[in-house]
């Protein structure tokens, strides 16, 4: 059974997977609402205003991160024989320990005030927000892995 990283970061799927990606980014942060809706959607305008791109390049960047801590998971839908995404749903918040483990760490690492000082913000709801992406996220994993 392959593994996700070799799947998602093969050169034929690779560039079809990000794109997926930075569609699921742009729709979850346009679906918040509220006074931390408001906050996420002026923190991620700030970061994509870092210049042009830049989202797409971390998402070029975490994807082979992301596919490795997202593998096991992945490998348990298999063994199960159980779509990945009602897997992936089932185990939300493992989904985003694992993202967020990733996302941490180059956040801490990063040079960029305003990619720090955004992240560091909008740390506190992270969890929840990247846990009600799953859906989403489980769909494009199963896309490209069907």
């Amino acid at each position: 059974m392959s593994s996700l990283p070799e799947i998602l970061a093969s050169d034929a799927k690779k560039n079809l997977v990000v794109d997926d990606c930075c569609t699921v980014i742009d729709a979850e942060v346009s679906d918040k609402g509220g006074l931390s809706g408001l906050a996420i959607k002026a923190g991620y305008a700030a970061v994509k205003n870092i210049k042009p791109g830049f989202i797409r390049h971390v998402v070029v960047d975490l994807l082979p991160e992301f596919a490795t801590a997202l593998d096991p998971l992945f490998q348990e839908a298999k063994t199960k024989a159980v779509p990945v995404t009602s897997h992936f749903n089932a185990n939300a918040g493992r989904v985003a320990d694992a993202l967020l483990s990733i996302t941490d760490g180059k956040a801490q690492r990063s040079t960029s005030g305003v990619v720090k000082g955004t992240y560091e913000r909008l740390r506190g709801t992270a969890k929840k927000n990247v846990e009600q992406a799953v859906p989403r996220l489980g769909k494009v994993i199963e896309k490209h892995t069907a």
